[in-house]
């Protein structure tokens, strides 16, 4: 994907890919690309002051197509209610989803529900 090399994009399923930290002109690549949801599971300002905030990205979502949800976790664990969350609202939205966080790992550990208190 052009103008993306910032982060990389890991299948864990077929519905589901995970990737680090997106910016919103990402929005329309990512829709080029087939994917039609985005989770964001990211808390706003995580990353600093830089790190746009969750409406800017849904607002670019709704621009370039993609469903986008703001589903954030901590970055230390989570409970298992967020697993649960994550893992059905995955399967409702339009597939496939790109779901993200400041390194990917903590979306990746939301779907498979590791780290749940």
């Amino acid at each position: 994907m052009d103008n993306m090399t910032t982060f990389s994009i890991v299948r864990i399923v077929d519905a589901l890919s995970v990737a680090s930290q997106l910016r919103p002109e990402y929005m329309r690549t990512l829709a080029a690309a087939g994917f039609r949801s985005v989770i964001n599971n990211g808390p706003d300002f995580e990353g600093g002051a830089n790190q746009p905030t969750s409406t800017q990205l849904e607002a670019a979502a709704r621009a370039a197509g993609p469903d986008c949800r703001h589903m954030p976790a901590p970055s230390a664990g989570h409970a298992w209610g967020q697993a649960l969350s994550m893992a059905s609202t995955v399967d409702a939205l339009p597939h496939p989803v790109l779901a993200f966080c400041r390194k990917g790992r903590r979306s990746t550990a939301l779907y498979r529900g590791k780290g749940a208190a």
